[in-house]
């Protein structure tokens, strides 16, 4: 259990040079009890062996599980029996951070005084003696800021909850009805997708997943997944999206898929053979309506991960030095349930506007934040950013090290706009009524596709839709004519938005990698002289208007 070890190293080393308070934050007080006693206790950790007093204003102060001493259960009394104390000892205050001013409550100035003059009779007391606070929340009033050291208590490690599941079926083994069905991958792969919970959490998810269906195998990943959504849903900043598209509901984008499957399971230690690092994320941009969202929604469903949506606009809170703390507390908490997706959706809404000070610098140093941890992150966290508008992000995003690689999301072609035709007729014609004598055939599909040149997937799957409706409305079954005049209807957004389109695809051609493969690429028809109104294109924008580097996966 390499964290719980180093965890042990570090308080060892903190007590042996005699630090006075150390402070924990944590919810998982009685495991990090536990470990502080297992410390204390060992000789070989310790030189001199301590007392463990844990104190709570309902038990007062508790050697050892004996029962507690009336007298100390105000914090103040509880302070003045560490003065007099002169054995060895640790004195574990557990939740002391209420007194120390939170949610609104003034601080409790007489106890403060009190902490700070123990600090010199700590240091000096002829027997080792030292006080850890031990919190679910970090609250650390100026007066404390220069004498209490803050540690780090890591959740539990893989090799913890791993044990905690190995536990769990040698239980049942002996005796229990359950039925394990679980390969040593299937195995490591459960105990990954529990990292981020507590112990108990752990514990509770994997009970919940034996009960419900009398078996313990790989598909109850998703049980472990659901318990993580209640960390989501109490963050407030983060959204935990259930998505169950696959990667087969998206229609073309085969070289971005290629690319994706190849990237599975690498968070996995059986990948750690190979010298593989958790892969860092991807960029998605290109012309809006052409699935981006979708495929960052179907990377979840394949591989098996939750997928976490990060708002911005709830980060920019308007209270100052909320919007800094909030964007830490979002990034803790999607390490925290790590291996994990994060998506931010339209990236560039919320790193716009850096250069300008309207904001204080707040921009900026959030910006930089985010940078830093893209840059430096060591937990499994697949962060897929999607962006229409490229050029409005700042050039340190963009560079390598903070991405895997930046895909460029084209016009969907003949082959691509066929996939997203089946993909969305499949989905709602299932009726036999309302298809009638209506077949999904290639050639039908390559009419379709033939007929909607210029078209995104937004607007594809809208003909569909219209479609039906036209159907629907004179209670029938659909008909091809009903899709020709869904056509016939809409101004594609390769109509009205034209430039754009173009100076997109000019920035993707030498910065970004094409999500279409080039076999579909060379479907493309002269497109850029249905965006432009124009005489036949140069040989020069007929390239650019394949977009994309020519790289293939």
């Amino acid at each position: 259990m390499q964290g719980q070890s180093d965890f042990k190293i570090l308080i060892s080393n903190l007590l042996k040079a005699r630090f006075p308070f150390l402070y924990i934050s944590t919810w998982e007080e009685e495991r990090a009890v536990s470990v502080i006693r297992s410390v204390v206790t060992d000789e070989r950790l310790i030189k001199t062996t301590r007392k463990v007093f844990t104190w709570s204003v309902t038990k007062g102060l508790t050697e050892d599980g004996q029962k507690g001493k009336e007298e100390t259960k105000t914090p103040l009394k509880a302070l003045e029996f560490i003065e007099k104390f002169n054995e060895p000892a640790i004195f574990i205050l557990k939740d002391f951070h209420v007194y120390f001013g939170v949610n609104g409550r003034q601080a409790d100035n007489q106890l403060i005084r009190k902490v700070r003059d123990l600090l010199p009779l700590l240091k000096q007391s002829p027997s080792p003696k030292n006080v850890i606070f031990v919190s679910p929340s970090l609250v650390l009033p100026d007066d404390l800021q220069k004498d209490v050291t803050i540690v780090d208590f890591d959740l539990p490690s893989f090799s913890e909850i791993k044990y905690v599941l190995d536990e769990m079926i040698y239980a049942n083994q002996r005796g229990g009805r359950i039925v394990i069905d679980l390969e040593p991958e299937e195995k490591e792969r459960l105990a990954k997708a529990a990292l981020g919970l507590t112990l108990h959490e752990a514990e509770n998810a994997f009970a919940r997943a034996m009960v419900e269906d009398g078996r313990l195998d790989v598909n109850d990943v998703e049980v472990i997944i659901e318990e993580k959504r209640q960390i989501i849903k109490k963050s407030g900043i983060l959204e935990f999206i259930k998505s169950d598209l696959k990667m087969e509901d998206v229609g073309g984008l085969e070289n971005l898929k290629r690319w994706l499957k190849k990237r599975n399971k690498s968070w996995l230690d059986s990948a750690q053979k190979y010298g593989l690092p958790a892969p860092k994320g991807v960029l998605i941009t290109g012309v809006p309506g052409c699935g981006k969202s979708l495929i960052a929604k179907s990377i979840s469903a394949m591989w098996q991960l939750p997928l976490l949506r990060l708002d911005m606009g709830k980060i920019f809170s308007g209270l100052v030095g909320s919007s800094e703390e909030n964007m830490r507390k979002a990034i803790q908490t999607v390490e925290a349930i790590s291996p994990s997706i994060l998506w931010i959706d339209e990236i560039e809404k919320g790193f716009s506007g850096l250069s300008s000070s309207g904001d204080s610098g707040t921009s900026s140093r959030i910006f930089g934040t985010f940078l830093t941890w893209m840059q430096e992150k060591t937990k499994p966290v697949f962060v897929v950013a999607t962006a229409n508008n490229i050029h409005s992000l700042p050039a340190e995003l963009l560079r390598k090290g903070r991405f895997d690689e930046i895909f460029f999301v084209d016009l969907p072609t003949v082959k691509e706009r066929m996939d997203i035709f089946r993909v969305h007729i499949q989905k709602r014609l299932t009726d036999p009524d309302v298809k009638g004598n209506f077949e999904i055939t290639d050639s039908v599909l390559e009419a379709l596709s033939e007929l909607t040149e210029g078209y995104v997937g937004a607007e594809v799957e809208q003909v569909v839709i219209s479609a039906l409706f036209e159907a629907f409305s004179e209670d029938r079954s659909i008909e091809f004519s009903d899709f020709e005049k869904a056509i016939r209807n809409t101004v594609p957004l390769s109509i009205t938005q034209a430039e754009q389109i173009h100076s997109i695809r000019e920035w993707a051609n030498v910065r970004a990698v094409a999500a279409t493969p080039k076999e579909d690429r060379a479907e493309y028809k002269n497109e850029l002289v249905n965006l432009k109104k124009e005489a036949p294109p140069k040989e020069e924008d007929i390239r650019l208007a394949r977009g994309g580097r020519a790289v293939d996966f």
